[in-house]
């Protein structure tokens, strides 16, 4: 529980938890002190959940799915099959909340006239007004589709986008404003941006609406010629349980979660890695409580002045703070000068409207922009008051930001997965470093997904995969790729060996069965190249 003084955002307390995997679905089950874990909504079927997640959820267990598909931060509108889809898993699970990122996944499309294509992979938004309303709108389209509240999470970037016109922390800030969705801060996330775009993570906490986290991540990853790659493979470095005790010295996280996705250790070294979580969230909770009472904060009314602080605008240096998280008399009169020059019967600034804080009979309401009024959502809570980053876009000019988005992030994605030329104000050598990673990422997944494929293929199948992904951007699933690239081969004849090339071809026929005849060109010739592989 919070101690005297002590702020905690408001929702469901989680406590210490870790990422739920088959691999070691049973090491979760025997640890010690896991009050909660996450699981990746894409892995599971509602109608046949793993028998361990069972067995959690019998203990009295929380599961939380954890979406990596839907591309908020992408131009196009939310899929809704896939928002069909966590919600359908959501319901099934109990969850109290889901959970997605601000990223985008796809590009191009019918929104470019230019074809599809799939990243694999979270890839940062551009911090511009365009981008913010864009997932804003899109934001909104998802809670509206979803049955419990939803969180965002912030995430790793090998790059940057030119022009950015927010820092990462108005940019939260703001859309938690706007939306009223709750956070989930990735502290590794906070460290991989310091490494490989020099952002300081203190300052990023210092400007986050901290009252509307969720839940925090924490995961290890590894350095590589001067760029952190955040693997969710390797143990936690310090710097990261130390941006994590940096938190938790501000505000009382509801949630801590360890995530781990490859390379598993035995049991008792994940346990170890859930005692440092434990102790660095400690530590910081134990630096907030020495602080003396007249310098603690207290807790909000509805009318008081609100303890996190406005979020400098990008370029400038925050006013400086009595302690962590309270605003200093300059900071306060400062908004109190900015807020006596708004309409006082409106209570709207450029483009947002202020309301309240609800009371225990009220429903929280929905930040929209000034174009109309609140909406009640039953479970989530209103976002704090958005920083002065310049107004917001009314909501009829959204089709545009979309399409202005949508060629920027189809450019990127092209060079990324394409070959195409890198876009103007890219640094190449970073955009090189980011295209490795996704194809290296690509040949991992297929193997897991397609695991015969490197059995039948031996030691030649990541050269075999790298020289296919180099051609062949990815259009479709993980699934849809490994079966191409199994009639990428076979159509050229390979491999060599007549008896790997038969079991290859057997492969690819049982998981390619017939269908109707579909009306694109580009699908016709995919079917034709099965019929030609069915005559060999």
């Amino acid at each position: 529980m919070p101690g005297p003084g002590e702020r905690e955002p408001r929702g469901q307390r989680l406590g210490t938890g870790i990422g739920w995997r088959p691999e070691i679905a049973d090491a979760v089950e025997r640890m010690p002190g896991v009050d909660w874990v996450e699981v990746v909504a894409e892995n599971v079927c509602p109608g046949h959940l793993p028998e361990s997640l069972l067995r959690l959820r019998a203990r009295g267990v929380t599961v939380v799915p954890h979406g990596v598909s839907l591309g908020l931060g992408g131009a196009e509108r939310p899929d809704e099959g896939r928002l069909a889809a966590l919600a359908e898993r959501a319901e099934a699970l109990g969850s109290p909340l889901v959970t997605e990122h601000i990223a985008f996944v796809r590009a191009g499309g019918a929104l470019t006239a230019s074809p599809g294509l799939e990243a694999g992979h979270l890839l940062p938004v551009p911090r511009t007004r365009d981008a913010l309303d864009v997932l804003c709108e899109n934001v909104r389209i998802a809670q509206d589709a979803l049955p419990v509240p939803l969180a965002v999470e912030n995430i790793a970037a090998l790059l940057s986008w030119p022009g950015e016109e927010m820092t990462e922390g108005q940019f939260l800030y703001e859309l938690a404003d706007r939306t009223g969705v709750r956070l989930l801060i990735d502290v590794a996330n906070l460290h991989t941006n310091h490494v490989n775009r020099g952002e300081d993570p203190a300052a990023a906490l210092a400007e986050l609406p901290l009252e509307a986290i969720a839940y925090v991540h924490v995961a290890g990853g590894f350095e590589r010629d001067g760029v952190w790659h955040d693997s969710h493979a390797h143990p936690v470095p310090r710097p990261v349980l130390d941006i994590l005790t940096d938190l938790a010295s501000r505000v009382f996280p509801p949630g801590v979660l360890l995530e781990r996705d490859d390379h598993f250790p035995e049991p008792a070294e994940l346990e170890g890695e859930l005692e440092s979580v434990r102790k660095a969230v400690a530590t910081g909770r134990a630096t907030r409580s020495r602080q003396t009472p007249a310098t603690a904060p207290t807790a909000q009314t509805p009318h008081a002045e609100p303890t996190h602080r406005r979020p400098a605008p990008a370029g400038t240096t925050p006013p400086s703070a009595t302690v962590a998280g309270t605003p200093s008399p300059e900071a306060v009169e400062t908004r109190r000068a900015t807020d006596a020059r708004r309409p006082a019967a409106s209570h709207q600034s450029a483009g947002h409207t202020t309301h309240p804080e609800p009371t225990a009979s009220e429903p929280p309401a929905r930040r929209t922009p000034a174009t109309g009024p609140a909406m009640p959502v039953p479970g989530v809570e209103p976002g704090p008051q958005a920083p002065d980053t310049g107004p917001a876009r009314p909501v009829s000019g959204c089709a545009a930001a979309r399409q202005r988005l949508g060629l920027a992030q189809a450019a990127l994605l092209s060079a990324l997965v394409g070959g195409t030329p890198v876009p103007e104000g890219f640094d190449r050598v970073r955009v090189g470093v980011q295209a490795r990673a996704l194809a290296a990422k690509r040949a991992d997944v297929v193997a897991k997904v397609a695991p015969e494929l490197p059995v039948i293929l031996g030691e030649g199948y990541r050269a075999a995969f790298l020289a296919y992904a180099q051609a062949r951007p990815m259009s479709g699933g993980y699934r849809r790729d490994a079966l191409d690239f199994a009639a990428s081969l076979l159509l050229a004849g390979a491999p060599k060996d007549a008896a790997a090339r038969r079991e290859l071809r057997n492969w690819w026929l049982d998981r390619s069965g017939p269908a109707p005849r579909p009306r694109r060109r580009a699908t016709r010739a995919a079917h034709a190249a099965r019929r030609a592989l069915l005559r060999r």
